[in-house]
């Protein structure tokens, strides 16, 4: 099956998208397509590997779906389009590398920029029907994307894996702790970035565990 991902990852991950599950997988996702809304727009579903290259990955985020709203995803975890209203755990987000680095939160919600640096903004489902989270859940996404994480886990070293939440704890747990970073917090989100996502300072950890291992440091 041809899958249009960036080549780096199709090697890596090619006789995933030949196992039956995968077929299935397409064969839904092709068909919410044609009938109904669906977001991202089909040719950004694999943004995040396009833009973020498997022996270029340095840190990986992990979320859960895209944003169901319009005009908001774009492949990308956590991030949204130019021009639209940043979302509330991203405000948080950007609320905590204020207070853990110093940095002013821009005005955009887009998110590329730390995606060409090397950060993999990974959602769990790649793929959900306008207005309704959760709606491709447990239709094959989460398999694909447990390999990917297990890939990254034994074919590459010193990766920095920011697992906020329960859902990207269990989905991490995968991760092998003795040739990575793992930093874990609560999730982002309104409803519980106070009790310790905040002041969790994981983009200064990050950064001084790459230096640690002489690589460059995300510019957040």
């Amino acid at each position: 099956m041809d899958v249009k991902i960036e080549e780096s990852w199709k090697v890596i991950l090619k006789d995933e998208f030949e196992k039956p599950y995968f077929k299935i997988l397409t064969d839904f996702v092709r068909k919410e397509y044609q009938t109904q809304t669906v977001y991202p727009p089909a040719k950004l579903i694999f943004n995040a590997f396009d833009l973020c290259p498997f022996d270029k990955v340095k840190v990986v985020i992990i979320g859960q779906d895209p944003y169901h709203g319009p005009g908001q995803a774009h492949g990308l975890c956590f991030s949204v389009n130019d021009g639209i209203d940043v979302p509330p755990s991203l405000v948080n987000i950007y609320k905590e590398i204020k207070e853990d680095l110093g940095i002013e939160p821009p005005a955009s919600g887009n998110l590329e920029r730390w995606a060409k640096q090397g950060v993999l903004l990974l959602n769990a489902t790649l793929t959900v029907r306008a207005r309704t989270a959760g709606s491709h859940q447990n239709k094959g996404w989460e398999e694909f994307t447990d390999r990917v994480i297990k890939e990254l886990s034994e074919k590459r070293k010193d990766v920095v894996f920011m697992l906020w939440g329960s859902y990207a704890q269990k989905k991490g747990a995968i991760i092998d702790t003795k040739k990575h970073c793992v930093l874990t917090s609560v999730h982002p989100s309104p409803l519980s970035a106070y009790r310790g996502f905040l002041g969790c300072k994981h983009f200064s950890k990050a950064n001084e565990y790459l230096k640690s291992k002489g690589l460059a440091e995300i510019c957040w």
